[in-house]
């Protein structure tokens, strides 16, 4: 069994803008990668770049901030498993948005990254509250469904079978799969059309 994903204790990093998609966390020539190891150093590469330094990313302030907090719809385009690896291996371990694409939002939950959501307003005074004081820590309570930093608390919302995988620990199935090695030997040399 994986690990049991209850909270996540950290800094914010705020990452304003609206329909954020995979080729803008990692662009496609980073895919051709055999593993996804060095893949956090570039994540949103062309748009650091683009900004001069300026990007949050790159802001001395986020450094070593571990809750990502992102408008809607973030993750749309295509279905690379590398986007939600590369912010992952950048650091971050959780994130909270307005919504996020289908596909990303099971890719980070196969990576016990959990994605939470939250109105619009609610994103944009955390947003706000993380960029007046990035020092300040931020609980993540995927038990509770609650955010809090400094004097700021807001309901967030995640579907029951993603919150029960990640406060459960079953989050990870290929961890799952080996778990149960044994049985599934077992169970295989009882059948008569299957030869180990």
């Amino acid at each position: 069994m994986a690990s049991e994903i209850r909270s996540v204790v950290g800094r914010g990093l705020p990452l304003v803008g609206n329909d954020i998609d995979t080729d803008r966390i990692i662009p496609a020539r980073f895919l051709r990668c055999i593993t996804f190891d060095g893949l956090g150093t570039q994540v949103f590469a062309d748009d650091r770049r683009e900004s001069n330094g300026q990007h949050s990313f790159d802001l001395p302030q986020y450094q070593g901030a571990n809750v990502l907090v992102v408008n809607a719809n973030f993750g749309c385009g295509s279905s690379r498993e590398h986007a939600p690896q590369a912010i992952a291996r950048w650091g971050i371990e959780a994130i909270i948005g307005e919504s996020f694409a289908e596909i990303f939002f099971g890719n980070c939950l196969a990576m016990g990254v959990p994605c939470l959501t939250a109105a619009a307003a609610e994103i944009e005074q955390l947003q706000a509250a993380i960029a007046a004081e990035p020092s300040a820590e931020l609980s993540v309570n995927v038990e509770s469904l609650q955010v809090s930093g400094g004097d700021l608390t807001i309901a967030v919302q995640l579907k029951q079978g993603p919150q029960a995988m990640l406060t459960g620990g079953t989050w990870d199935t290929c961890r799952q799969l080996v778990s149960t090695l044994e049985a599934t030997r077992q169970t295989a040399a009882q059948l008569p059309y299957v030869a180990w």
